[in-house]
Parts: C-alpha cells; sequence; structure tokens
C-alpha cells in the first residue's frame, strides 16, 4: 500500500543511513512518511519489515498511547515527513481515503506479524 498524499511535501526531513527515526519502547506522538529511500523496522533487535517510498511509519503513535512497539531505522539516505496528532487529524478530514489507506497498512503489518508468529510445523 503506498500513501502518496506526501510526495511533493516541502517539509521533509533529510536522514542518513543509520540515523534513528525512533526506538522501540519511547513514548510517540507522530509518523513518518517516507517520501524517499528505505526505512528499516526492527523491534528486539530483529529486522520485522522495510519501508520505503509511499510507506508510513509510526502510525500507531496517533491512534495508541502506548509506547512504540519497533525502532525505525534508515537504511539509505531517506526523505521522510512528520506527521503529528493535528495534521493527521485535518488529513483524516479532509481526504478520508487516507484514514483507509492508514488502515490496510496496519492491517497488512498485523497479518504479517501473525503469520511470523505461527509455529513452525
Amino acid at each position: 500500500m503506498e500513501i502518496n498524499i506526501f510526495r511533493n511535501a516541502r517539509d521533509a526531513v533529510e536522514l542518513q543511513p543509520g540515523d534513528v527515526l525512533f526506538h522501540e519502547g519511547a513514548d510517540g506522538d507522530v509518523m513518518f512518511a517516507v517520501v524517499e529511500g528505505e526505512i528499516e523496522l526492527s523491534r528486539h533487535r530483529r529486522v520485522i519489515d522495510r519501508v520505503g517510498p509511499g510507506g508510513i511509519v509510526g502510525e500507531l503513535a496517533l491512534i495508541d498511547p502506548a509506547p512504540r512497539s519497533a525502532t525505525a531505522t534508515a537504511r539509505t539516505v531517506c526523505r521522510v515527513v512528520t506527521v503529528d496528532r493535528q495534521h493527521f487529524s485535518f488529513l483524516v478530514q479532509q481526504h478520508p481515503t487516507f484514514a483507509l489507506q492508514v488502515m490496510a497498512v496496519m492491517a497488512e503489518r498485523l497479518r504479517r506479524a501473525n503469520v511470523a508468529a505461527e509455529p513452525v510445523r
């Protein structure tokens, strides 16, 4: 699922390989939209996902106040847009399909986590 509403954003921030957007267990109040590059998500130091242009990371922080469930690290030179709760609410109101896209991303990640958690047969 690609969310391209941010592709022309002028407020994108550049990250270098190895830069950390957020750490597992930290409090969160923003999500990030990946405009360019690749972000790696890891949990307990194990890579669980890679997110490229059109993807989002940290979206749970805008919906649930629990600590971050993963660490997000730039794998390549990246450009990301920070989305806080106010901006997120605005986008949901102005672009209802945006909310559906975020839910689709969350559902896809949950399905992959469920498959990964299944016992090996």
